[in-house]
């Protein structure tokens, strides 16, 4: 039979015979929030839906949408501030043009910015090379020239890639992706030129759109998965028969947690975690591919 196409990126190794390493401080269990801030067409383009989608211009969803740049983001903003914990904000950098005071909060904060392509309206798998590189560049370009630092880490919008997206990332001195959803600790990746490149691990299921949204679970079900992920994790980490270094990611959207009703919970959720914060290292995920460049 004909052996099956892979991407070749990396070599599979089983967790149980990895080389153990240990976080700063001799944690174990890395924790951080992926906040995905975004922005959209009016009148076109991809979206999250919370109801059927209408024809264009389709008001319903694209203001739901838009609620979180308005509203939700400033209350999770307070939330994290009265826990004290630090987020990776994943932007559109249409936010520049649109509410450029959302992403200055963050900065405000020494929050890590994360490039997220210019709007989740568009999918950027389906461009060409260049114009694919055109994006990435252009979106490092305006974010270091807007906020000051140029981004290290990259979520594709909707995690759309090409088949070279991993290289072109790299070419633009980008240190790590969030797209390659497959492991509980990062991986290197291989790319066309060697460069030094990095997966991080990022949640698909501990995440708000694909649970909420779309297995429609209440914010307190989406509470207690959280606490449990957190839960399991630390006892993997140090108890458990792996006892291996681990990361978890926390994936938000400002539209979705945001509303007051499911906020209450989140809040148990990360006020549940930062009990723990002695225990665990509350960081971002370009603190992670950091730290693992002095391994």
């Amino acid at each position: 039979m004909e052996t099956l196409k892979y991407h070749n990126r990396f070599n599979y190794e089983a967790i149980p015979s990895r080389v153990g390493f240990e976080w700063p401080n001799k944690k174990r269990l890395a924790v951080y929030i992926g906040f995905n801030i975004e922005h959209f067409h009016f009148g076109s383009g991809l979206g999250a839906n919370l109801g059927p989608s209408c024809p264009e211009p389709d008001v319903l969803n694209y203001m739901w949408r838009d609620y979180g740049n308005r509203v939700g983001v400033w209350r999770c903003l307070d939330l994290f501030e009265q826990l004290q914990m630090p987020t990776g904000a994943i932007i559109n950098t249409a936010l520049y043009e649109h509410c450029p005071e959302v992403i200055k909060a963050f900065v405000s904060r020494g929050d890590e910015l994360i490039g997220h392509g210019h709007t989740n309206s568009e999918r950027q798998g389906t461009l060409v090379e260049s114009q694919e590189f055109e994006l990435i560049k252009s979106c490092k370009e305006i974010i270091r020239k807007q906020s000051g630092v140029a981004p290290k880490g990259w979520l594709s919008p909707w995690i759309s890639e090409s088949l070279v997206t991993p290289d072109l990332l790299s070419e633009a001195h980008y240190a790590y992706t969030l797209n390659w959803c497959h492991d509980d600790q990062p991986t290197r990746v291989k790319t066309r030129q060697n460069l030094n490149f990095w997966s991080i691990p990022y949640p698909q299921e501990l995440n708000d759109i694909p649970m909420i949204m779309h297995r429609q679970m209440d914010a307190v079900d989406f509470s207690q998965m959280i606490i449990d992920q957190f839960d399991e994790m630390m006892y993997q980490a140090y108890k458990g028969g792996l006892q291996k270094s681990l990361v978890m990611g926390i994936a938000l959207h400002p539209y979705i947690v945001g509303q007051p009703y499911r906020l209450k919970h989140l809040r148990n959720a990360l006020t549940h975690i930062n009990k723990f914060k002695d225990d665990i290292w509350l960081t971002t995920p370009g603190g992670i591919c950091d730290y693992m460049n002095t391994l």
